[in-house]
């Protein structure tokens, strides 16, 4: 069993990020390019696995697998500045290893770089509102029933996917990782940028309310 807690975010981010690839290959090949298809099949995908995921490892590291929820950790003081750069370290690694693998196991070249365009106000406000959506549901859960926060996040991630136009990235780690697959779910380096800003911008608006409130 595993029980490192820097493992437990690499293992768990490397197979969120897979599922979420794979998932969106194999969704639009099936398809054969309908894309509303591809991503209600990317969705269902991704929100399984997350529950399953967030299931086995929230007793071990808290199965943040996203430097957002990690920053917030950080901010409330229940992590050190040491533990929060090997999260964000693990979950990064993770993501990166399973992109290659992904491609690797559909027959692609294990390097690429996406084309896809992600870009304009309309995403940023979409990362900015889902972002807060997703920390505030974490947050509720995490004081009320903690034993609830693995079905409410796969069940928001699930339909954020399908409410949102930028289809609820919400996570720095995972906008990076997906610049470097040319496949359904990626997005072009250069629109990065304006993802992980609106994304860090919503978590500290959700970290200074949290303080503020308190």
């Amino acid at each position: 069993m595993i029980n490192n807690k820097y493992l437990a975010e690499f293992i768990g981010t490397a197979i969120l990020t897979l599922v979420i690839t794979g998932s969106g290959i194999m969704g639009y090949d099936l398809s054969r390019g309908n894309l509303g298809i591809a991503l209600l099949i990317n969705s269902i995908a991704t929100g399984i696995a997350l529950f399953i995921l967030i299931s086995i490892f929230i007793n071990i590291s808290g199965a943040h697998f996203n430097p957002l929820v990690t920053l917030v950790s950080w901010a409330e003081d229940e992590i050190n500045n040491e533990v929060f750069i090997k999260y964000f370290l693990s979950q990064l690694m993770g993501a990166l290893l399973a992109i290659m693998i992904a491609h690797l196991i559909f027959y692609l070249p294990i390097v690429q770089f996406s084309t896809k365009f992600r870009s304009g106000y309309p995403f940023w406000i979409s990362e900015f509102i889902s972002t807060l959506i997703l920390l505030f549901v974490i947050k509720h859960f995490s004081s009320t029933n903690k034993n609830q926060i693995p079905l409410m996040v796969s069940l928001l991630v699930t339909a954020g996917y399908l409410f949102t136009s930028s289809t609820f990235f919400v996570n720095p780690v995972l906008t990076i990782a997906r610049s470097f697959t040319d496949t359904f779910v990626g997005i072009y380096s250069g629109n990065i940028i304006g993802f992980v800003v609106s994304q860090l911008l919503a978590t500290l608006v959700f970290i200074y309310f949290v303080k503020k409130k308190n």
